[in-house]
């Protein structure tokens, strides 16, 4: 049996056996995982914390490196995509769903329940941003840089397969053809798969509570967000099997035009002068503070720690466990690209973009709630986290429209995310084919609603969270092992072309 088809039948029975716990007995699903995940950030925490911040680090250190003039591909190669396509496609990929579901959410969240000080003051106001910012800034576009880098080096340049185990070649050798390879690769569908339930969970849930919002007649249950999830799948699915090109491509780049217009309506409709003038004051302070709240895991204060693990913790195993899937796809889609360019692209883009579009969302919810008196936070107190985007979009003109609007980008944002990891397992369980069959699309479109509808179903938006943190923890571990190997090929690449390049110039 070829090893493609063995980690797509080991991955498929264990996703099917997973699901099919989680429908024959939800609530022992949710205890079991829940104990799972407060061992993990009770004693793995800090393991989290420096994981994360490695991964920026060594980015960060290929940008100026002898390494950055290497080609991802061939040394005549030029880009496959266009700057604009590139962008959008691995922006679309890789932030979507939860970049709408905690635009508001987060920084408000935040504001009332910050991780020091007083709530409702302008401290709180001030560190509410500077989180938030932290937490989709560097950090993780610098998880998905690493496992992307690696990816588009080995099959571009090297000619592997486009799967996570051939990037552990230079460590490995032949193992990688044998069991720890395919497990290397089993571990990464795995992670893949719960990553992406979250992202899942989290459309579904905000679509049904912006349907709520606008028409109190839609119930806000679990019963709506799995038909939600249902009707999503069948699009989605023919998304992914129309093919990247005329699918994924098209819909990233509808999906940024249409975020961007959103953001730049409620720039100009709102206090321009304040979001900027908040955007600009946060981005000194998170660059000044970066690194204190990178390691920062308070031993001594119990309320850091709590909130720590509530959060941050919660955010860097998200970004982990969505990294198989965001990785590959933009490795996919970075062909003939520089080191240097591809790290200075995925970074900072993704990263200011990030950061605009907390200032306006986040920064509008808070401006609400401290300066226009707008009681927010009771609102979403009552009505749930999902419904903070439309409850401050209600106090800007065209409320209702432009609630529409986010529900259609919250819509597309989730099948660009869905199609984008089902070509992604698709790839990695038929040993890296760029062109997978469509059938074990959509086999792998069906898991990936069935796992998010039972983690809903099971325990909720908790349980999105718990199983991203669970499955980032041995992926994890094979991303530290492979920013190794990355490393190793990049030393014996860069002495290879210098002996090419002084027999031609002799």
């Amino acid at each position: 049996m070829k090893k493609g088809a063995i980690v797509f039948t080991i991955s498929l029975v264990i996703a099917i056996l997973f699901i099919l716990w989680g429908v024959i007995a939800p609530h022992n699903l949710s205890v079991i995982t829940s104990s799972i995940q407060g061992f993990l950030q009770t004693k793995f925490g800090w393991f989290y914390l420096i994981s994360a911040s490695t991964f920026l680090i060594f980015a960060i250190y290929l940008i100026f490196s002898r390494f950055g003039n290497i080609k991802l591909g061939k040394d005549n190669e030029e880009p496959e995509y266009s700057l604009i396509s590139w962008f959008a496609m691995l922006f679309s990929a890789g932030m979507g769903i939860g970049l709408v579901f905690y635009g508001v959410a987060e920084p408000l969240s935040h504001y009332m329940d910050p991780p020091y000080g007083e709530p409702g003051t302008e401290d709180a106001a001030n560190t509410a941003m500077r989180y938030s910012i932290f937490h989709w800034g560097l950090h993780p576009w610098g998880v998905y840089a690493i496992i992307a880098l690696a990816l588009a080096y080995f099959k571009f340049r090297k000619g592997a397969p486009g799967t996570i185990s051939a990037t552990f070649q230079p460590i490995l050798g032949d193992r990688t053809n044998g069991w720890i390879g395919k497990l290397i690769d089993i571990i990464a569908v795995f992670a893949t798969i719960f990553g992406v339930a979250t992202s899942l969970g989290l459309g579904a849930a905000q679509i049904n509570g912006g349907l709520h919002y606008l028409n109190s007649g839609i119930p806000n249950t679990k019963g709506v967000q799995l038909i939600i999830i249902l009707a999503v799948t069948v699009l989605f699915m023919l998304s992914a099997i129309s093919g990247l090109g005329r699918g994924i491509k098209w819909l990233s780049n509808f999906n940024i035009l249409l975020a961007v217009l959103l953001m730049l309506f409620l720039l100009f409709a709102g206090n321009s002068n304040f979001l900027l003038n908040y955007f600009t004051t946060t981005i000194g302070n998170y660059i000044q503070k970066l690194p204190s709240m990178s390691l920062n895991i308070s031993p001594f204060n119990k309320h850091h720690n709590e909130w720590t693990n509530s959060w941050t913790l919660f955010y860097w195993a998200w970004w982990i466990a969505w990294a198989p899937f965001v990785g590959t796809f933009i490795a996919r889609v970075s062909r003939g690209r520089t080191v240097r360019e591809f790290i200075i692209g995925v970074l900072l883009v993704p990263t200011i973009f990030c950061a605009l579009w907390f200032a306006v969302f986040g920064g509008s919810g808070i401006y609400l709630e401290r300066e226009m008196h707008v009681n927010l936070s009771q609102t979403i107190n009552s009505q749930g986290i999902e419904v903070s985007l439309f409850a401050v979009l209600a106090h800007f003109p065209w409320g209702t429209f432009t609630s529409i609007l986010a529900i259609l980008l919250i819509c597309t944002f989730f099948i660009t995310s869905a199609d984008s990891a089902t070509f992604v397992l698709a790839m990695q369980t038929t040993n890296g084919s760029l062109n997978p069959p469509n059938i074990i699309k959509v086999v792998w479109g069906v898991i990936q609603a069935a796992a998010a509808a039972v983690l809903l179903w099971s325990g909720g938006l908790t349980a999105l969270q718990t199983a991203s943190i669970i499955a980032a923890f041995p992926f994890a571990i094979i991303l530290l092992f492979m920013l190794y190997s990355l490393y190793k090929a990049f030393k014996e690449d860069r002495p290879k072309s210098k002996k090419v390049m002084n027999k031609q110039s002799a």
